[in-house]
């Protein structure tokens, strides 16, 4: 256990100072714990200030780390409670500061100021009203209700998942002339989809800072109307990266990608620097335009950024995109990459994979996973593996993977799961069984298991089974002019064009009509459009052109 020395006394006159400064990752973090501890610095109550703050506030993704160091020490004092409170509440997990502050009381520790605003912001992150009430009660108890930071910790509160009357009280008993209090508040309104009285309240700001700016734009990003947004970004007499990744986030969401990467290239050209969030951000929009050199030179930025080191969420990013874009090979590079891995991590590289035909390494990647007893994998995990087993084949494998699921892990096979069944079982001309499986699932099959099943039908030419399918799948859906198609296919795969003429029929009678397919061809960098038309058209695509 780490004990605490009464007084701050340090082993030799070099006392450490700012020692989160040197911080860059988890990595030198842990270095330099270990170096405190042989110089004999893990007693001494600066340091371990600084090494929690540094792990709670620095160090992307090393709360963990702080929980595991706040474990040993036997005396922390009240800043390094709450600093683990500020921490647990920025995190994936804010929940983490409830339980703190619990434990902090049980040791009859007294709170002091900086205490609730912490709490407070971890339960409008959860939307826990009734915790947040609660702490609010503490406030008084305590004697802390006077503070201006606290009372607008208390505004952003109650407006944001509290109750706005409550919220618009406080705001009007003495917080009209803080410019942080008219931002909490403007912010709650634009959070609950007012952005009429969001826009009136800013507009009246006696003062406006870059937060109340960035609450109103991104107010206006969240309800896609970017033209409002842009016209805020364009006014702001001052920008930082919040707004940057307003504006970014905002494009991508609308899906004007492109605008996305230009947005970006201007924030660089005016020497704003990106931070994770950006990065993610443009990733996805590389993700949506399917455009892997953009992709690569995000993943560059992205390196000079982080040092080379990456976080657990640009890393999965990364894996995703470069999955998604074609590249499975430097998927697996960032994988194997990568310090620190998640479930995530592990379900992208699983599903890359078995999409891409490499459904043995996929299935040989699972199985090294469940070697780890630090992840186990979860429903998304089985999708993945169970796609590869249905790519190559391996009927027994998925049977078993399917079954473990449930009796090893818990998990109750969901709609998609099942639809990998019947993938799987259809590809391996198992239709009978692929049948029965689907009357004896425990949730009903949707329109896209009995697609599935009819275009294994259509495969193996097994028209009964085919009609019987088709039958299920009409029930669901009837305008789907592909579901007559591979009905169709499978009486002409077999000659019988009385069956093709009686679909034909059908879907004339129901009035669904066969849409005119295309394709996307790049040429010299310019895209051109390929009309394929069906067996009625007059019209052919002979060299490049369109001739009847």
């Amino acid at each position: 256990m780490i004990r605490r020395r009464s007084k701050d006394r340090s082993v030799n006159r070099h006392q450490p100072s700012s020692l989160w400064r040197n911080c860059t990752n988890i990595r030198s973090l842990k270095q330099i714990h270990a170096s405190l501890v042989v110089r004999g610095f893990n007693s001494n109550l600066a340091a371990l200030r600084e090494i929690i703050f540094a792990s709670c506030m620095v160090i992307s993704g090393s709360m963990n780390y702080a929980f595991q160091l706040f474990a040993q020490i036997t005396e922390p004092d009240i800043f390094m409670w709450n600093t683990m409170m500020r921490g647990s509440a920025q995190s994936s997990s804010p929940e983490s500061a409830i339980l703190l502050y619990a434990q902090m009381e049980n040791r009859s520790l007294k709170p002091d100021n900086f205490t609730f605003p912490f709490l407070l912001k971890a339960c409008t992150k959860l939307e826990w009203r009734r915790t947040g009430f609660c702490i609010q009660g503490k406030v008084v108890r305590h004697g802390f209700v006077e503070n201006k930071f606290l009372r607008n910790t208390l505004i952003y509160f109650h407006a944001n998942c509290g109750d706005l009357e409550v919220a618009r009280a406080i705001f009007d008993d003495s917080a009209r002339r803080d410019v942080v209090a008219w931002s909490a508040l403007t912010a709650g309104y634009a959070k609950r989809g007012d952005l009429v009285v969001a826009r009136q309240l800013f507009d009246e700001m006696p003062v406006k800072d870059m937060v109340s700016w960035n609450v109103i734009i991104s107010g206006y990003v969240k309800r896609e109307d970017m033209e409002s947004a842009r016209e805020l970004f364009d006014d702001a007499p001052e920008r930082d990266v919040v707004t940057w990744n307003a504006m970014i986030a905002g494009y991508v969401l609308c899906g004007d990608n492109k605008k996305a990467l230009e947005m970006f290239e201007e924030m660089r050209s005016v020497g704003e620097r990106p931070d994770e969030v950006t990065m993610l951000s443009l990733l996805s929009a590389c993700v949506e335009l399917g455009d892997l050199e953009i992709g690569r030179k995000v993943h560059s930025s992205i390196l000079e950024m982080s040092s080379g080191d990456l976080s657990v969420l640009l890393g999965n990013a990364l894996i995703d995109m470069y999955a998604k874009c074609g590249s499975i090979e430097r998927a697996i590079g960032v994988f194997r990459g990568m310090r620190e891995r998640d479930i995530s991590s592990w379900n992208s590289i699983i599903a890359g994979l078995a999409f891409h035909g490499h459904a043995e390494e996929s299935i040989n990647l699972f199985t090294e996973m469940r070697r780890l007893r630090s992840i186990k994998p979860n429903e998304i995990t089985f999708v993945g593996v169970l796609v590869a087993c249905s790519h190559a084949g391996r009927v027994e494998l998925g049977r078993s993977f399917f079954n473990l699921m449930r009796e090893q892990y818990g998990i109750e096979p969901n709609v998609t799961h099942c639809g990998c069944m019947v993938d799987l079982l259809g590809r391996a001309g198992l239709l009978d069984e692929a049948f029965e499986f689907i009357d004896k699932m425990k949730v009903e099959p949707n329109a896209i298991i009995w697609r599935t099943l009819l275009g294994a039908c259509k495969i193996h030419g097994n028209v009964e089974l085919g009609k019987r399918a088709n039958e299920r799948l009409l029930q669901m859906r009837w305008d789907e002019s592909g579901d007559y198609v591979l009905l169709s296919n499978i009486y002409a795969s077999i000659g019988e064009w009385n069956g093709v003429e009686k679909v034909r029929n059908l879907m004339d009678d129901s009035g669904v009509r066969k849409e005119v397919g295309c394709s996307l061809i790049e040429a010299d960098n310019k895209a051109s459009m390929q009309f394929l038309f069906d067996s009625k058209s007059k019209l052919k695509f002979r060299n490049g052109r369109i001739t009847n």
